[in-house]
């Protein structure tokens, strides 16, 4: 008898399924719990939040060196807003995100932060309004607060990059258009400070209410043919939208 054969055999191994599997540490946690139906559409989902964030990303891009006037600058929150529309906060937050991870690598980190602030957090702000179903005029009156601050923080970061005030270049456009005014109704006095800058306050105020009311018209128009419907406009607009077309 040799050695090897008085040693023991090894133990069989049991090849039954209930044998422990090693735990996957890096799976996220909220992806473990995730309903079966949400698992299978994951892959669509995050598909769909790249696209919608190259594409907000691509748009900002081509009207910054090819301007188109208004047109594009319609668009620019609408494809962050549709990704909350149709996947949720999570992944409205994750295109804004990308969309400026984006634009960093492409134009830069400042011009990048122009587009984040405000019409990467207006997206969000959007789909949240629209998802919750709110009245225009309330979505309308938070996104001209955004993009009034937006308008603020581009003006004091172009000021701080180009070493000059621009918000002196501001008021004293505004002062020409009111002094205009004045003399247009024969007003013999000339506009004080405080209504130049009152002036100008209200004028950015208007521009962002009507820029976000359009913002809405584009959204209720594209958003209904793509299954994703945000809450209908005033009757007023229904009907001047009835008698148009």
């Amino acid at each position: 008898m040799s050695i090897l054969d008085s040693l023991p055999d090894e133990p069989e191994k049991d090849p039954s399924p209930e044998s422990p599997t090693p735990h996957n540490h890096w799976l996220d946690k909220e992806q473990q719990l995730m309903p079966p139906q949400l698992k299978a559409d994951a892959p669509l989902r995050m598909v769909e939040t790249a696209f919608l964030a190259s594409a907000a990303s691509l748009i900002w891009f081509i009207n910054f060196y090819f301007p188109l006037g208004p047109v594009l600058r319609i668009f620019f929150p609408v494809p962050i807003a549709l990704v909350y529309l149709r996947w949720g906060k999570r992944a409205a937050w994750m295109a804004a995100l990308t969309s400026g991870l984006l634009l960093t690598v492409l134009m830069g980190p400042a011009r990048s932060l122009l587009f984040v602030m405000p019409y990467g957090f207006m997206g969000v702000l959007l789909g949240a309004t629209w998802c919750r179903r709110v009245p225009w005029i309330v979505s309308i009156t938070l996104g001209t607060l955004l993009g009034t601050l937006g308008v603020f923080f581009r003006l004091w970061l172009l000021s701080v990059l180009s070493g000059e005030d621009l918000w002196i270049y501001l008021i004293t456009q505004v002062t020409e258009f009111i002094e205009w005014v004045f003399f247009n109704l024969s007003l013999l006095t000339s506009p004080s400070v405080f209504l130049i800058q009152v002036g100008a306050i209200a004028l950015i105020v208007l521009n962002n209410f009507i820029y976000l009311f359009v913002v809405h018209l584009a959204a209720w128009f594209l958003f209904d043919r793509l299954g994703n419907p945000i809450p209908p406009p005033p009757r007023w607009v229904q009907v001047l939208m009835d008698y148009e077309g």
